[in-house]
């Protein structure tokens, strides 16, 4: 059978884990890698002198005489791994070439920066004995810190758009996703190897693995300096999930009053609408919905002083209305063929009726919501066959995706939803009224199953969204805004 590929190459930087990624895919007979090939500054590794014939001085004259050596003399398909400094010359040759495998390995950036400077200061690049193991703290360096990231997010940026434009796809894997075998045997199955492997290499291992207080001198100059870098910049990086389109026609206009609302699915949508038509004293078909951009601009220009607005759910809460809403109901809004495959590929044990009987207690519901939380993480990082579907997508690339024609004045809370509508309503000079009780998730709510372990789960599949707007531990924002 005819390979699809006929190489690879691993897009990654410095402390992402690629070490220990090539330790194991070259335990599959099929797959070989090669390092470093191209860096500027050696071959594979420091001590290399040539490979397949190729010294590091022809390697400089000509590089993809090296790539051609490569797979003429590897039995099976050659990569190497590919930073952002190493030779452009190979990054052209290969970006747009459709028989060349793309991996993308990225990891946080401050975790990574954090790695790189222990390992200067120590001079301890790989681990192959925790007994070995050399400890000393660094020095964070802030301006060389926010020039690093600026440099490798350009970098990223440039091969997400190559890739694009060229009509590929590529593999895209996290620091954290190292440690799932299904995903490296996932891995090597895009690269086109029928084996699997069923234990990792214990070539490398953990360095240091304390926080990063333990290991910075200066880590009150580490909190500043991240928290001055503009973070929506990240999502302008290689994301696993796919960027979401504006959604024009779910937007609700008030029947009078000169307010917008954009609706995040997953949220408190059905309460907001039922403010909205109480607001001007009419039913909800009153609402004006299923506008086009020509329609929404038209509507902007004749209602002067309008305000656009969203609201935001926690992730915990959003997670478990959609889980509750579409895999646990009988209704339009019942996700049948997803459902299905939840339940047959990817182990969500939710209950054979669509509305659950009575065997169905809170112990199973909590054990179903935290497959399908884990099944939402490897959906928003493109590791299902499933679509990312507006109930779960991440509420910063819904709100990026309204950007594209018209961004929120307002990202209210539905933690402190009332007094959110209310300023609204006084910057456009308009009566409040009071929004409806929150509408309660069936057959069981959060507060019903919530705990340590759930959260630790939400915030693995929502780590951006927590960034991003600063959510805290559910119980904590319901405790405060009860408060």
């Amino acid at each position: 059978m005819s390979r699809q590929f006929d190489y690879f190459v691993i897009f990654a930087e410095m402390r992402t884990g690629s070490n220990f990624l090539e330790s194991n895919l070259d335990l599959f007979p099929g797959l070989q890698t090669y390092g470093e090939a191209f860096n500027p500054y050696f071959m594979v590794q420091p001590d290399c002198e040539e490979l397949f014939g190729v010294t590091v001085e022809a390697r400089n004259a000509d590089p993809l005489r090296l790539i051609a050596r490569m797979k003429e003399e590897t039995e099976g398909i050659p990569g190497f791994r590919f930073f952002h400094d190493h030779d452009n010359r190979v990054f052209e040759a290969v970006i747009d070439d459709p028989r060349c495998a793309k991996v993308v390995l990225t990891r946080n950036f401050v975790d990574a920066y954090v790695s790189r400077k222990v390992a200067w200061e120590t001079d301890q690049w790989q681990l192959s004995d925790v007994h070995d193991v050399i400890k000393k703290k660094a020095r964070f360096v802030p301006q060389e810190f926010a020039k690093l990231y600026f440099r490798i997010t350009e970098f990223q940026q440039k091969v997400l758009g190559r890739l694009q434009r060229s009509g590929q796809t590529a593999f895209y894997l996290d620091y954290e996703d190292l440690q799932d075998i299904e995903v490296i045997n996932g891995l090597a199955a895009f690269l086109g190897e029928s084996s699997r492997i069923e234990e990792f290499s214990g070539k490398f291992k953990k360095q240091n693995p304390e926080g990063h207080e333990e290991k910075i001198v200066n880590y009150p100059d580490l909190v500043k300096t991240v928290n001055e870098i503009d973070f929506f910049d990240i999502g302008r990086t290689p994301v696993f999930e796919p960027r979401r389109t504006p959604m024009v026609p779910s937007y609700v206009t008030a029947a009078v009053a000169p307010l917008m609302f954009l609706p995040i699915q997953g949220g408190p949508v059905d309460e907001v609408l039922a403010w909205l038509a109480a607001l001007d004293g009419v039913g909800q078909d009153a609402l004006v919905t299923g506008m086009s951009q020509k329609d929404m601009r038209k509507w902007k220009r004749t209602h002067p002083g309008h305000r656009g607005f969203t609201v935001l759910r926690h992730p915990a809460a959003r997670a478990h209305a959609a889980f509750c809403r579409h895999f646990l109901s009988d209704g339009p809004e019942t996700y049948l063929e997803i459902r299905r495959a939840l339940r047959e590929h990817y182990h969500v044990p939710l209950p054979d009726d669509l509305v659950p009987g009575a065997d169905y207690d809170r112990i199973a519901h909590r054990e179903a919501f935290l497959a399908f939380l884990k099944f939402v993480k490897s959906n928003l990082q493109g590791q299902t066959t499933i679509r990312v579907d507006g109930a779960w997508a991440t509420q910063g690339h819904v709100i990026q995706g309204f950007g594209q024609v018209h961004l929120p004045d307002h990202l209210l809370r539905e933690s402190r939803l009332a007094l959110g509508l209310e300023q609204l309503c006084a910057e456009v000079g308009i009566a409040p009224v009071s929004p409806p009780e929150a509408i309660a998730d069936t057959p069981f709510t959060l507060e019903d199953i919530y705990d340590a372990e759930i959260e630790k789960a939400v915030r693995a599949a929502y780590q951006r969204d927590y960034m991003l707007f600063g959510f805290d531990d559910w119980t904590d924002e319901v405790a405060r805004a009860e408060a």
